[in-house]
């Protein structure tokens, strides 16, 4: 069986036998629960498991959010999706659906200093799922190794029982919000007027480099139309970041 699971993890095939167990182990953690909810991290890229997430959302039923280095990576027009989740600076009221959850769902997360914004996350370990590439952890319990996120999450969305409870109370307490008051000529600029402005010119033909600094926060608030692309980095704060990346970007 282990020599099984070490050729699986080169080839880059789940170990079906370790997919199937941790399969069945996160349906009976995630149908006991009463508002769970799902959480979409950066390293869905490199694991190509975007499109499965998706399905799992929609399969699911269940609310739906980002950290702040996975934005872009999820649709934001989702119907049940809520923003961003990234402790005491979340999108409004999204911290307290996901921390208030009694089961969460972490796909492909990193979490360090600045996604942890302080490691202060209010979130329990007992509580969580994390599926990161190729190993899924289950609350305090097992770990299954050679399980490709992709593969769990597609697999999984054939088990789950639909619960729409997270996503309903967060439409409950959900206030929408106003847009800022139109500057007056002459007026020196405001920062919620720019961003205005900002989104106006957002489309499926665009992009954004969020700079580090002040733009890591001003551009989650975005809201990003289908198809519209979005990176910033998260690793290490690097003023400047944003020129390299552009000119990276424009060569894709």
């Amino acid at each position: 069986f282990r020599l099984a699971s070490l050729t699986s993890c080169s080839a880059r095939l789940s170990n079906q036998i370790g997919l199937h167990a941790a399969v069945e182990a996160a349906a009976e953690f995630l149908n006991k629960a009463v508002k769970p909810v799902m959480v979409g991290g950066p390293k869905l890229r490199v694991a190509k498991a975007r499109e499965a997430f998706v399905d799992l959302a929609d399969a699911s039923g269940y609310a739906l959010a980002i950290m702040p280095s996975a934005k872009g990576l999820v649709p934001e027009h989702h119907p049940h999706f809520i923003g961003t989740y990234w402790g005491a600076a979340s999108t409004a009221f999204c911290a307290e659906i996901v921390e208030s959850a009694d089961a969460y769902m972490f796909a492909g997360p990193i979490f360090n200093d600045y996604s942890s914004v302080g490691y202060s996350l209010l979130l329990k370990k007992e509580k969580a799922i994390i599926v990161q590439p190729d190993r899924v952890v289950i609350g305090n319990g097992p770990a299954f190794g050679c399980v490709l996120m992709k593969d769990f999450l597609r697999e999984l969305a054939k088990k789950i029982k639909k619960n729409t409870t997270a996503y309903e109370n967060y439409s409950r307490i959900f206030v929408p919000e106003g847009k800022p008051l139109k500057c007056e000529p002459k007026e020196p600029l405001r920062v919620n007027v720019l961003f205005q402005h900002i989104q106006n010119m957002l489309s499926s033909e665009t992009a954004v480099i969020a700079e580090t600094g002040d733009s890591w926060f001003n551009c989650q608030k975005l809201k990003l139309p289908e198809g519209c692309g979005y990176e910033f980095q998260m690793q290490y704060g690097s003023i400047g970041w944003s020129v390299g990346a552009t000119l990276g970007y424009a060569q894709e």
